[in-house]
């Protein structure tokens, strides 16, 4: 087994690359708004449907994932958008899921810090509902939870149905609202602003129920219980 800085490095270095990567995007101003990601899609023409799941895909590693549900609305409508969209949320959250399995290679699970540990335990112990929680937390973000699963047991098939189930109201808010930014006031953008804001004092509400606003707090959800103090002999 090769050594745990290995890892690590790896890590480290796929993580700078990225944030480079996005920094370098941002500050030129080429990240693209929904608009301009509708209009490449739909400069495919009749691949546009069957190509946006994988573009989707790939181009998440580096723009957030609102953006391409927003251009979904914008390419397809609402109700064909929406399916769309959660399909490329979801095989994005498993892509850089592997992407971090594989760059932990054989020292997944032990490469969290002690205290960070607890996560790993809530995501094991409870699967696609711990990853469906994370989905309506609205203080993780996406990608966080996807890498940080790549770090821990957690089965892809847990990553996927926590993913469909619980992201599928907020990719219904984006792509509603990226399917109207022409008409913010149209009974659809308005629904989708409602669900937005109940969605986000549902989700801290939860937070603040469940953890008390920290999810590493002692004696938090999934926190595996502390061992027992032996007397000295």
């Amino acid at each position: 087994m090769e050594p745990r800085r290995v890892a690590i490095r790896r890590i480290a270095v796929y993580a700078a690359v990225t944030v480079v990567v996005v920094g370098t995007l941002a500050l030129t101003g080429n990240i693209p708004s929904s608009s301009k990601a509708r209009d490449f899609v739909d400069d495919l023409g009749a691949l546009g449907p069957v190509l946006y799941v994988p573009l989707f895909v790939v181009v998440n590693f580096v723009i957030a994932w609102p953006i391409l549900a927003g251009a979904a609305g914008l390419l397809f409508g609402t109700a064909a958008g929406t399916p769309l969209a959660l399909l490329g949320v979801t095989a994005a959250a498993l892509a850089q899921m592997a992407v971090a399995r594989r760059l932990a290679g054989d020292h997944r699970g032990r490469l969290l810090p002690r205290r960070t540990r607890r996560v790993e335990n809530f995501l094991t112990e409870n699967g696609a509902v711990a990853v469906m929680e994370s989905r309506i937390v609205p203080v993780l973000p996406y990608g966080l939870v996807n890498y940080s699963a790549g770090l821990t047991h957690l089965p892809y098939s847990a990553m996927a149905v926590g993913t469909l189930i619980g992201a599928a109201p907020k990719v219904f808010v984006y792509t509603a609202l990226g399917g109207s930014l022409d008409d913010l006031t149209s009974p659809e953008a308005l629904v989708a602003l409602v669900l937005w804001v109940l969605l986000g004092l549902a989700g801290a509400a939860f937070l603040w129920r469940q953890t008390g606003g920290n999810p590493l707090r002692h004696g938090g959800p999934g926190t595996p219980p502390e061992p027992s103090a032996r007397p000295q002999r």
